[in-house]
């Protein structure tokens, strides 16, 4: 994700002389499926061609060793360069000039923009486009979703009547009216009294909606990614990574902050936001908040004095105390490298890839996205179970255990009733906690 805008700037730049062509070699079971990458692709926007390397053909064929890694091809063929991780803009920009004026030089550039039909092409205009969160307000009749690839907040009554649009829709970072304010793949969502808290991922933010007011204003966050792990500090002048999803507790919004491997704090009193939690090395280590190693958070919600996350690329669920005497500890999830879909309790569980989490009546309901499924875990017991889902990709309705999901994003209960963020369906789905049985929300209005 973090690679993209840059690449992005280098194809339009280098347009009459670059080719890039992403090699997609999958960690997890589900992103080797052709559709999801497909999915993947409209998801993050991308035009250029992209490989499915399922069996890592590519990978091994080139020596690769991390994601993400750069290749650097010369007009004749050979490798000329290779890059580890993220990079700026300014080094690859430079390095690709260098190699054009080489190739020019000795004849070997063919200039001229190269002709893709992209997959948005096929596509068609829908309510929503890829909804990766939602925030249910049961005795308000209210529901806030993150409609991420419109770039807007949509506000609905709880059975889908449109209520207000947030944002332009244009891609961008714009404070203003509901109508001029502008979002980049909004997440996370955070409701007190008439603010909303909003993780503005793409634009590396914390937005805040007054929806008294009607206006969006940015509340931490440059517009700019961290380029690197920092102490924090007011929240305007601080950078930040991906934040992921946000909840409240008291006078503090704690922030999972995928891109840094951290859950964050900001102090609503002061503005200012700092790390809270995770060292920032990607791993699953529990121990005291600092020292804990985390692995891109992207799920949060409180309960009292304690915070409950989603550590997505260790498919694991995890606590860690707002005391900041406290620590972090593992409810189910073991390494970097080991999930699945299995039921059970404390270590024996294996989840895939989960984004959303909320606590109710005791109980946390994860979306095990990878798996397409809504899992159902005790804090205490560690017991965890499918709670909705076949497992299966797909949009069926019905029963508990026949339903389908789709790389579900986000899960919010309230008063009895569970909606879901089924981000590659495009849609919300909702289900009584007693009856069991899942419906789409017709969204109206839009």
């Amino acid at each position: 994700m973090h690679i993209f805008p840059q690449l992005r700037k280098l194809e339009e730049k280098y347009a009459r002389e670059l080719t890039v062509v992403g090699v997609h070699s999958a960690k997890f079971t589900a992103e080797k499926q052709t559709e999801n990458v497909r999915r993947a692709v409209l998801r993050y926007e991308i035009d250029h061609p992209v490989v499915n390397d399922r069996d890592f053909q590519v990978w091994q064929q080139y020596g690769v060793r991390a994601w993400p890694t750069l290749m650097f091809i010369d007009p004749a063929g050979n490798v000329v360069g290779k890059h580890e991780g993220e990079f700026t803009f300014e080094a690859l920009d430079r390095f690709i000039a260098g190699v054009i004026e080489s190739s020019d030089e000795l004849g070997t550039t063919r200039k001229g923009e190269l002709e893709f039909r992209p997959e948005r092409e096929r596509e068609w205009d829908r309510a929503l486009s890829f909804p990766g969160k939602v925030l249910a307000d049961g005795p308000n009749d209210r529901l806030y979703i993150s409609d991420s690839n419109h770039n807007r907040i949509v506000v609905t009554t709880l059975d889908g009547q449109a209520v207000l649009t947030i944002g332009s829709g244009n891609q961008g970072m714009a404070d203003g009216s509901f109508a001029s304010a502008e979002f980049h793949d909004p997440q996370g969502l955070a409701l007190s009294g008439t603010n909303l808290y909003v993780a503005d991922t793409k634009n590396h933010a914390i937005r805040l909606i007054d929806l008294q007011a009607e206006v969006v204003r940015t509340v931490a966050g440059t517009g700019e990614q961290a380029s690197g792990f920092g102490q924090g500090g007011p929240g305007l002048e601080t950078a930040l990574s991906s934040p992921w999803d946000v909840t409240l507790t008291d006078r503090s919004l704690f922030i999972a902050m995928a891109g840094l491997h951290q859950l964050w704090r900001m102090d609503l009193a002061t503005g200012e936001a700092r790390p809270y939690a995770g060292s920032g090395r990607e791993r699953i280590v529990d121990g005291p908040l600092t020292a804990a190693q985390l692995a891109q958070p992207s799920g949060i919600v409180a309960d009292g004095d304690v915070l409950y996350f989603t550590d997505s690329e260790t498919s694991a669920v995890r606590w860690a105390d707002t005391d900041l005497s406290g620590d972090v500890k593992t409810i189910v999830g073991t390494d970097l490298f080991t999930f699945g879909d299995v039921d059970g309790v404390g270590d024996e569980v294996r989840l895939q890839h989960p984004l959303g989490i909320d606590f109710d009546d005791g109980v946390l309901y994860v979306a095990d996205t990878y798996n397409n499924r809504i899992k159902r875990i005790s804090p205490v017991t560690r017991r965890a179970s499918v709670f909705l889902g076949s497992g299966l990709a797909g949009a069926d309705d019905g029963p508990a255990n026949d339903a389908q999901f789709h790389e579900p994003g986000g899960v919010s209960v309230s008063d009895g009733r569970m909606f879901v963020a089924d981000t590659n369906n495009h849609a919300i789905r909702t289900v009584s906690l007693d009856m069991l049985d899942v419906a789409t929300v017709d969204i109206v209005g839009l």
